[in-house]
């Protein structure tokens, strides 16, 4: 006996197929997208976007970031002394001050002014009691 559906029911089990095809195709991606973007889009482990701090007396090459910042306007510090490498992998010229103050100000840091894709850059952190992340003017 041959086995007949309904416009609806066959319908139902194409669109029913193509969302399982779409399903088992993402989980594909998603298993290997995060590794590949990852990769690429990190500097000397600094992520694509982000402003990070290395551990006193490490280099980017040896070590991971302490600190990683996301957001524009101030991140206050706290017990960083001492000489520690910082790295400014923002993009769109977005650009980083060292500032004496807590809240971003008083960022007259001497070449405390760090430019987007800066990296290596050292700074003895003792006076440093914040950061401030600009958006490009």
């Amino acid at each position: 006996m041959k086995r007949t559906f309904s416009r609806s029911a066959r319908a139902w089990r194409s669109t029913a197929g193509k969302v399982a095809a779409l399903a088992i195709a993402a989980t594909g991606a998603m298993a290997l997208g995060p590794v590949t973007l990852a990769q690429a889009s990190t500097w000397e482990g600094c992520p694509d976007g982000a402003v990070c701090i290395y551990p006193q007396n490490q280099d980017n090459s040896t070590s991971n970031p302490e600190a990683v910042f996301w957001s524009y306007g101030y991140h206050n510090l706290s017990n960083e002394y001492g000489l520690h490498q910082i790295a400014n992998n923002q993009t769109g010229g977005a650009s980083l001050d060292l500032c004496y103050g807590y809240n971003g100000t008083n960022c007259t840091v001497p070449n405390g002014h760090i430019a987007a894709q800066a990296i290596g850059v050292n700074y003895d952190f003792t006076p440093i009691n914040s950061v401030r992340l600009n958006p490009w003017p």
